[in-house]
């Protein structure tokens, strides 16, 4: 039995952006015909925002906040209660301070059920401040070291770098990875991601769909997920 798991951004969309209509049309064909799964660090407005009400509802389950906040259409499936401890908001704020980036938009710290998003830029940055603070990520590698450094100071609550300008933090286990629960062994599992590198927010799922001899397609951006899907289209029929 095939599923098919799904990242969000930067795998079915660009980073914070809404969905190709042409691709959105692909995919809620897709969901019709087998079972599509969507794994996001968003939250559900932001995901439905993205993608569209017709796709999220065409979806076995989707995973919103990394697997914290659960929806089978509209009916709520789990959530996690998990709090961002004092200590490391103040590590965060602290972090906040030091950078070197010059613009700040606001919403730095972003609450969602079971995980929180820290931003330097801010969740109110505009698309051409966003452009300007991915190069600077990618110059000076920011995030990855915030990311770094907090896993160092918090052993027991884990930060991975997702989409163009968040780090994303939750308790440990309770990252992408923890949604493997309701998968098993006799299901073929097709995993989609942009961020599979050690440090981004798609590698814990990626290494658990491998251990379970799954397959894993590290994307570039949503045009590169649909190519691949209508390459292996044969294999999926």
């Amino acid at each position: 039995m095939k599923k098919f798991i799904f990242d969000i951004d930067g795998t079915l969309t660009p980073s914070r952006q809404q969905m190709d209509t042409g691709f959105m049309a692909y995919m809620i064909v897709f969901a019709c015909n087998y079972d599509t799964y969507l794994v996001t660090g968003s939250n559900r407005e932001k995901t439905i925002e993205q993608i569209g009400l017709d796709l999220y509802n065409r979806c076995k389950r989707v995973y919103n906040c990394a697997g914290n906040d659960v929806y089978e259409k509209d009916k709520l499936y789990y959530r996690n209660p998990w709090k961002l401890p004092k200590e490391a908001k103040l590590f965060l704020l602290e972090e906040l301070r030091k950078s070197d980036f010059p613009i700040r938009t606001g919403g730095h710290i972003e609450d969602r059920p079971g995980c929180v998003n820290f931003s330097i830029i801010g969740r109110g940055c505009k698309f051409e401040q966003r452009s300007v603070y991915k190069e600077w990520d990618q110059r000076t590698n920011e995030r990855v070291s915030i990311a770094q450094r907090f896993n160092r100071q918090f052993p027991n609550l884990h930060a991975f770098v997702g989409g163009e300008t968040g780090v994303d933090i939750s308790s440990k286990g309770s990252d992408k990875s923890q949604i493997i629960k309701d998968f098993n062994d006799n299901m073929e599992i097709h995993f989609f991601g942009d961020r599979m590198d050690i440090d981004g927010n798609d590698y814990p799922l990626a290494k658990e769909v491998e251990k379970m001899d799954g397959y894993t397609y590290h994307v570039k951006n949503y045009a590169d997920t649909h190519q691949r899907l209508r390459e292996i289209s044969d294999l999926v029929k």
